[in-house]
């Protein structure tokens, strides 16, 4: 009975969806009551939740900083305890730089693992739909609604973490490897040698996708400025870099699966940095490295979760955990697990 807009003025004429998409239709069987729609980045193009039209969130924990994109309204939402889980939909991180932004929990399933059906926009490679919660048995409870294949979480025992080296201050860094160590799991640093460039092919593949869904958009003159310039800039993209971006895919995937095969979960940092002040956000294409650590991971369709940890820094700072595709039970158990290690640092 509600019209799925995207956050766009330029879809205000979509008529009224007919049914439920999927993924909502078994909330709700699952005693879940939907207590509203949420605002986002426009069309989920852009990283930082402002949105002219629609709205922004304001991010209840830090209100200086974006609330983050493009699944803003929902990270805001649940970090206000106006829900107690909400979705979002993450093509290159737009569940999980929220979800660090609020200082919330975000899970990104296993490419293809949760329905997408009445998702916008319908052809994507990279783009899951996934939980926001206020803690782990919230988020799993949620994943146990939409996914009916979510299974009884595993044992841990002797499970091994593979801290990866990336670019990330040296303050994010400390504190994450910090909540990494605490955890008294097994602890090795590693490195993936194709990240940065599984990093530039995402965004090529992005622009790709987006290009083809909402370019038409632009003809009515009523796609957000941020947003149409994004749009614009995509669609410079040609089909050459596409194979080659295709190519990075396929190579970084088999990296990561070969070094999965010897630690099962890889923690980071979700962000390199302190989110970008809301009075410094208004250029989205300035701010697309705010992905540079999450997007790698829609790339090859590994499962990835953010959790938040405490520390006395005047910003949010989020640990990224990933796990090999279809081990989302996995990557959970050790969430939780370290959720429960995790101290202010």
């Amino acid at each position: 009975g509600l019209p799925t807009r995207a956050g766009s003025r330029a879809l205000s004429g979509a008529a009224p969806a007919a049914k439920h998409a999927p993924v909502v239709e078994r909330l709700v069987d699952a005693g879940y009551h939907i207590l509203g729609k949420t605002a986002m980045h426009e069309l989920a193009f852009g990283t930082t939740g402002i949105n002219a039209w629609a709205g922004t969130p304001v991010n209840p924990r830090y209100p200086a900083y974006v609330p983050g994109g493009s699944s803003s309204g929902s990270a805001a939402a649940v970090a206000a305890g106006l829900a107690d889980v909400a979705l979002g939909t993450d093509t290159g991180g737009s569940v999980r730089v929220p979800a660090a932004c609020c200082e919330v929990y975000g899970l990104k399933p296993t490419f293809g693992r949760v329905s997408r059906d009445g998702v916008l926009p319908a052809a994507t490679s990279l783009d899951c739909v996934g939980v926001f919660a206020e803690d782990m048995p919230q988020l799993l409870a949620c994943m146990r609604a939409i996914d009916p294949g979510f299974q009884t979480l595993p044992a841990i025992d002797g499970v091994s973490i593979g801290l990866l080296q990336v670019s990330a201050s040296d303050a994010i860094t400390q504190a994450v490897s910090a909540a990494v160590h605490a955890s008294g799991l097994p602890v090795a640093v590693c490195s993936l040698a194709r990240f940065d460039d599984a990093y530039r092919a995402g965004l090529t593949i992005i622009n790709a996708e987006s290009t083809a869904a909402w370019g038409p958009l632009l003809d009515t003159g009523m796609v957000g400025a941020d947003v149409a310039a994004r749009l614009r800039l995509a669609a410079k993209v040609t089909a050459e870099e596409v194979t080659q971006a295709e190519a990075i895919r396929q190579a970084f995937t088999a990296e990561v699966d070969a070094l999965l095969a010897l630690h099962p979960i890889l923690a980071l940092p979700t962000m390199a940095d302190a989110p970008p002040l809301l009075d410094e956000a208004g250029d989205t294409t300035k701010l697309v490295s705010m992905t540079s650590l999450v997007r790698p991971f829609n790339l090859s369709g590994h499962p990835a979760i953010s959790l938040p940890i405490p520390t006395d820094f005047p910003y949010p700072v989020a640990l990224q955990l990933v796990a090999a595709r279809g081990q989302d039970e996995l990557l959970c158990a050790v969430a939780m697990h370290l959720a429960s290690t995790l101290k202010p640092y």
